[in-house]
């Protein structure tokens, strides 16, 4: 079975691989791309592969994309923190839809499902049992959910809560987000970005990279970098440089400008 795997962060693309390999150990990932361009001009130049693993948010969009450039006939497992793009993917030859952080034994029932996929009579099945999760799961009235107001943080052996206006921006590194406050004060929260992503406000927060997701009060500058990107300061400042690429940089400027 050849596996095409589109992720745009590292840590995750490795711990997939090595789930993968558990779950399927026939399995061989053929190329792996982190930005729609690059999984889009793979697909033009080779033979399609068996799977297409794909996490939503890539590099330089989202991997939905890809399907709307491309006619693919591929089936395809989604990776995401959120649903809110649940039924859109349902419209390519989705099998699967999973959370992050993926677990082994999801990613076997997805691998399930794929067996299947190459059964008529029980991809038929597979194919409506699927819409109907995905309507289930669907927000009423299609309203996005109201977003995160405040965090439940680790300090010893106890929880405190945090209000997201207190926070300054979150950091992944080695599969470990780290949310750090306007006063400085540094926690680990058990959530990727992908889900932060989706479960802040856009209006104040905005995924700068792969690794920072920041608020507005905590941006202070911008420098014109090489080849078009931009270069931030936060407050208070992460021992990281915080590069935007090229892609987000005229994004991360409407945002700001408001």
């Amino acid at each position: 079975m050849t596996v095409l795997l589109l992720e745009d962060e590292y840590p995750a693309a490795e711990r997939l691989q090595r789930l993968l390999a558990q779950a399927a150990p026939e399995a061989r990932v053929v190329a792996h791309h982190d930005t729609v361009a690059g999984a889009v001009d793979w697909l033009r130049t080779h033979p399609a592969p068996d799977l297409i693993l794909a996490d939503i948010h890539l590099a330089d969009g989202i991997s939905l994309d890809v399907f709307d450039q491309l006619v693919v006939t591929t089936p395809v497992v989604f990776t995401t923190a959120y649903d809110q793009y649940a039924l859109q993917a349902f419209k390519t030859h989705s099998v699967d839809y999973l959370l992050k952080p993926v677990k082994l034994a999801e990613l076997q029932t997805a691998l399930q499902k794929f067996r299947q996929w190459h059964s008529p009579a029980l991809a038929a099945s597979a194919v409506a049992e699927r819409l109907q999760d995905l309507l289930q799961q669907k927000p009423a009235g299609g309203a996005p959910p109201a977003p995160k107001t405040r965090f439940l943080v680790r300090q010893g052996e106890q929880l405190l809560p945090v209000q997201a206006q207190d926070i300054a921006w979150f950091q992944s590194r080695n599969e470990t987000v780290t949310l750090v406050t306007q006063a400085g004060q540094r926690y680990l929260v058990d959530y990727t970005l992908e889900q932060l992503e989706q479960l802040l406000d856009p209006g104040q927060f905005f995924r700068l990279n792969r690794q920072f997701i920041a608020q507005l009060p905590a941006v202070q500058r911008l420098h014109p970098w090489f080849n078009g990107k931009l270069k931030l300061d936060l407050q208070p400042a992460p021992a990281d440089e915080v590069i935007v690429s090229r892609e987000k940089a005229a994004a991360v400027k409407s945002w700001l400008e408001g």
